[in-house]
């Protein structure tokens, strides 16, 4: 058990000189022991094989002093995983004569009595081990130390919230520590292993205890604590509005200065912040009212931050501002007009109104007033009514509100008595409209419209009533649909009241025909004399004939070769030379239009008289030897052609013999040379020259007794097992080279064989085994044979989106912002279809293919979104990264070593002395003027940089070696005998306790600048 050792990384110091290490051994530990190494591999220089159980100082020494001269490294590392040993000492220390302590190290431990086992980490020197056998010591009294911590998120009352961990520990400096317990809640004490987490709401006590190796247990212990439900997490973002405010116009522009207010509320969390952009600039902490007073069209876009970290969506508001308008100083434009009942001359009969109107496109309207026949001004607020008979003069003026008088205007008009009472009631009459058919009857509907007249007080309502219904105001003209005779009644009332006497119109409704929507049947015929080619010699009549059933034919039109449509009347005579097309359609009464067709003919020059003969060929086929002489029969196919009157007879001649009528191919298989004379005559008479091909018949081949050679193969899509997806393809190949293949068959699963004419689709699911077989033209079969494989189901349709991610690389500052630039690569997987492509858009611009990492170098804050599709089209959600770059400090290294070589200690190690980029050179790195411990730690740091140089691919590994070489060959760092032995050991381990671990460039720059 390590309970009660000092971490690994800080088990172990650097040991005091060998003058003093009796003294320091006896004050740390009862008993000191010490292992050494020297060049070997195989084993220890030295090491202790017992020792008593307690408190131990282990001293080991990997030095120039116990014969190590190489440099070589070892380690002393004691045993911890195998059960056969002891493993209650974690012990792992690292030492080579040129490390900063110069190869001596020491840890205190605590031994147990028993067997533990050490060894040499490093590969190769597994030789090196050994067991130190420990009895055991002082007798131990003395419990273990023990106790508890618990730990966990707390809420404001230090309750933990969802869930608390205990975590004990036990240390004990004699036997050591045997075991630990612990019980929850009283439930019994169970063996502590590791750290333990309580998770039920509620209040608890954890005792513990622990006992030694000696069998000493410690009093019990405790500790209380809570655990509380935790809150729920906040996932919704903030709630946030804006509003905008300021002196508006008319159209609701702000004049001068526009003010936005954001308002955000989140009611779990609460608001962590709230951000604006004007005009698409970049977003800013928002901490009160924003003015805006440029000129222009504005947006303001607006979001908020809750203390979870939820974003709400970016919302936003648009205005305008305007310039405020000049000083007004024109007055308001004013009108008025005069309304009323007006008789012949113009006077208003019984009374006049006047309204009067006055606007302002600047300050306003503030007031209006009138004057009525040289009165006082009075407040216009309402139209003014006149009714006093005469004469009347009405002036009027407006004020605006920058305290502009329009001028004083007036309208004239006089007042008279109206006229005596009206007692004649209104002339009124009613007509009937529509389609009519023969009879006068309405077909499908009547359409009544009443006229109603009055001079004197003027028609006031006309009131109707249709087939003896009750009368209903007439607003607009009655149509009626339903079949049969109708009669409506009519009458109307002036304004005085007097109605006139009912009249009526009486009209019968019937059914329409049924509407005709079939256009007419429509052909055209071609007339004329004819070729044997089928043109037309001289002229071709054209004669276009429709019908309609339904409505009749109104018209048939026809165009000539793309003309135009033009009205047929009578059949078209056409008689120019050359191809003609003729369109043709008709149209019915019902407005039917029929589809356009079309007729295509030639009209040719008559022939003149036939004098000319025919054309006449012979061709010889057959099966020909490389000689060119034809094996076994020749086919002599003799073929006459003749453009005038035609032809009238073919005859042949064989081998000097009588010409005879041909009538089909001659077949000549006499052994031999031949000759076959042709000659053709035409209808008019005409005989052509005789012509004659000469030809040679040979013995055929022997018989044909060899099979064709047959092969199959199988093509389709495969998975990884080799196994056919969804269906295979057979495709069977035959060849002869003989009598040539006659047939292939093929058997499917034991089916039966057909006749093999195309590539075999096999798609049922399972095994399968294609037999196939070949027969020549000569009879013979080819063995049988045969192809296996299997058929699987295809996979399901990938539905699925590829799964995509990003990742920045780059140089980090403490920020973790990216120094210079930022390498943004995005991964895409798709295990069904496979990814098809990857796009990305950076900053909101649009989304490119990606096809590399991609380097954004700009300074500010950066977003790139991305996503990917699918084979089989699925598109993922988009994803984004955002980062910041910023511009790289100054030169790291500003009083830079620029020797052109590095120099070491007065040592040239004639590599160059390159610049890393930064402005710092290989001799500012490896500084040999700075102040180091010894000459081991100096050389150790010179590897290390030289290390860090090849992987940058700043140096090579051979130049590494030079430096290396050239550090240890120096004298940096070397301390002089008497500065070996500090007079404070404590001194002396303090400054040596610095861990071996590896020195980094920035390190290096570190130690650099502190002593520049």
């Amino acid at each position: 058990m390590a309970l009660g050792l000092v971490p690994a990384a800080a088990a172990f110091r650097a040991a005091a000189p060998p003058a003093s290490s009796a003294a320091t051994a006896e004050a740390a530990a009862a008993q000191t022991l010490t292992w050494t190494a020297n060049n070997s591999v195989t084993a220890y220089a030295s090491a202790p094989t017992t020792a008593v159980a307690g408190p131990t100082t282990i001293i080991f020494e990997n030095s120039v002093a116990t014969g190590n001269t190489s440099g070589m490294p070892h380690t002393l590392t004691f045993e911890t995983s195998d059960p056969q040993y002891n493993q209650d000492v974690d012990l792992n220390i690292t030492a080579n004569p040129f490390d900063p302590n110069g190869g001596r190290y020491e840890a205190e431990v605590t031994l147990t009595p028993g067997v533990y086992r050490y060894y040499c980490a490093f590969p190769g020197h597994g030789s090196m081990t050994g067991l130190l056998v420990v009895t055991g010591g002082p007798e131990d009294t003395t419990p273990p130390e023990v106790s508890a911590q618990v730990t966990g998120d707390q809420n404001a009352e230090g309750d933990y919230i969802g869930s608390a961990t205990v975590t004990v520990t036990a240390t004990d400096a004699g036997s050591g520590v045997d075991t630990v317990e612990y019980e929850i809640d009283d439930t019994g004490f169970q063996p502590y292993t590791g750290p333990v987490t309580i998770d039920e709401v509620g209040d608890h006590s954890v005792q513990f205890r622990a006992t030694d190796n000696a069998g000493n247990t410690s009093p019990d212990g405790s500790v209380q604590f809570t655990v509380v439900e935790p809150e729920p997490e906040d996932t919704t973002p903030p709630d946030i509005s804006a509003s905008v405010a300021g002196e508006q116009d008319d159209d609701g522009n702000y004049v001068g200065s526009a003010t936005v207010t954001v308002t955000a509320t989140d009611a779990e969390s609460g608001v962590a912040s709230v951000e604006y952009a004007l005009d698409g600039g970049a977003f800013q902490p928002y901490t009160a009212p924003v003015q805006v007073t440029a000129t222009g069209a504005h947006t303001v876009q607006y979001r908020a931050t809750d203390n979870a970290g939820n974003v709400a969506p970016v919302e936003s508001v648009q205005f305008t501002v305007v310039e405020p308008e000049p000083d007004d100083t024109t007055p308001p434009n004013i009108s008025a007009s005069v309304t009323g009942d007006q008789n012949e001359d113009g006077d208003y009969v019984g009374s006049a109104t006047v309204t009067i109107t006055a606007t302002d496109a600047q300050s306003g309207v503030a007031s209006v007033e009138y004057s009525l026949n040289g009165a006082a001004f009075t407040a216009y607020t309402a139209p003014v009514v006149v009714s006093a008979i005469g004469d009347h003069t009405v002036q009027f003026r407006a004020t605006d509100n920058a305290g502009n008088v329009a001028p004083v205007e007036a309208v004239q008009f006089s007042v008279v008595e109206p006229e005596p009472d009206d007692t004649t009631p209104p002339e009124v009459a009613a007509s009937v409209a529509g389609e009519q058919n023969d009879e006068g009857d309405y077909v499908a509907s009547a359409t009544v419209t009443i006229t109603a007249t009055d001079a004197e007080s003027g028609v006031a309502s006309i009131a109707y009533a249709l087939d003896g219904g009750a009368f209903q105001p007439y607003t607009a003209p009655v149509v009626v649909t339903a079949l049969g005779d109708h009669t409506v009644q009519f009458r109307a009332t002036d304004n005085a009241g007097n109605t006139s006497p009912v009249e009526s119109v009486s009209f019968t409704v019937v059914e329409p025909e049924p509407d005709d929507t079939t256009p007419p049947d429509v052909s055209a015929a071609v007339t004329g004399d004819q070729n044997e080619d089928g043109d037309y010699v001289g002229s071709a009549t054209v004669t276009i004939t429709a019908a309609d059933a339904g409505s009749g034919v109104a018209s048939v039109e026809y165009d000539l070769d793309g003309a135009g449509f033009t009205a047929y009347t009578t059949p078209l005579v056409v008689s120019a030379l050359g191809d003609h097309t003729v369109q043709f359609r008709a149209t019915d009464n019902a407005g039917n239009v029929a589809p356009v067709e079309a007729v295509q003919f030639s009209v040719v020059e008559p022939e003149p008289d036939d004098t000319t003969p025919p054309d006449v060929s012979a061709a010889v086929a057959g099966d020909q030897n490389e000689d060119g002489e034809y094996v076994g029969s020749a086919t002599v196919t003799v073929t006459a052609t003749d453009a005038g009157s035609g032809v009238a007879s073919i005859a042949y001649a064989l081998d000097g013999g009588s010409f005879q009528p041909y009538t089909a191919p001659v077949v000549v298989s006499a052994v031999g040379d031949h000759v076959v004379q042709y000659r053709a005559t035409d209808n008019a008479g005409n005989t052509s020259p005789v012509e004659s091909v000469a030809f040679t018949v040979v013995e055929p081949e022997p018989d044909d007794t060899t099979p064709p050679d047959t092969s199959a193969s199988v093509a389709g899509s495969q998975n990884p097992d080799g196994v056919y997806i969804g269906s295979a393809t057979v495709t069977i190949t035959a060849s002869d080279t003989q009598s040539g293949v006659a047939s292939i068959e093929y058997n499917l699963d034991g089916a039966g064989f057909v006749a093999y004419t195309a590539p075999v689709v096999v798609s049922a699911v399972g095994d399968h085994t294609v037999q196939y077989r070949a027969t020549d033209n000569a009879g013979n079969v080819a063995p049988v044979e045969s192809v296996q494989f299997t058929v699987v189901e295809p996979e399901p349709d990938d539905t699925t989106p590829p799964a995509v991610a990003a990742s920045v690389a780059g140089e980090q500052n403490p920020d973790g912002a990216y120094v210079d630039s930022a390498t943004v690569t995005v991964t895409a997987t798709d295990t069904e279809s496979g990814v098809a492509s990857v796009v990305y858009s950076l900053d909101d611009g649009s989304f490119v293919p990606y096809t590399a990492p991609v380097v954004v170098s700009s300074v500010g804050e950066h977003t790139v979104r991305y996503r990917a599709t699918d084979n089989a089209g699925n598109a993922s959600e988009v994803g984004s990264v955002t980062f910041t770059v910023v511009e790289r400090d100054g030169d790291a290294c500003p009083d830079s070593d620029t020797r052109p070589t590095v120099v070491i200690g007065g040592l040239d190690s004639l590599v160059a002395n390159v610049d890393r980029g930064d402005g710092c050179t290989i001799n500012d790195l490896i500084d040999d003027e700075g102040e180091w411990p010894n000459h081991g730690a100096f050389v150790r740091h010179v590897t290390e940089v030289a290390n860090e140089l090849v992987a940058d691919g700043v140096i090579t590994s051979r130049e590494r070696g030079m430096l290396t070489r050239t550090a240890a060959a120096s004298d940096v760092g070397v301390v002089p005998p008497a500065e070996l032995a500090p007079a404070d050991p404590a001194a002396a381990k303090a400054t040596a306790s610095a861990p071996a671990g590896e020195v980094s460039i920035e390190e290096a720059l570190a130690h650099h600048a502190g002593h520049h």
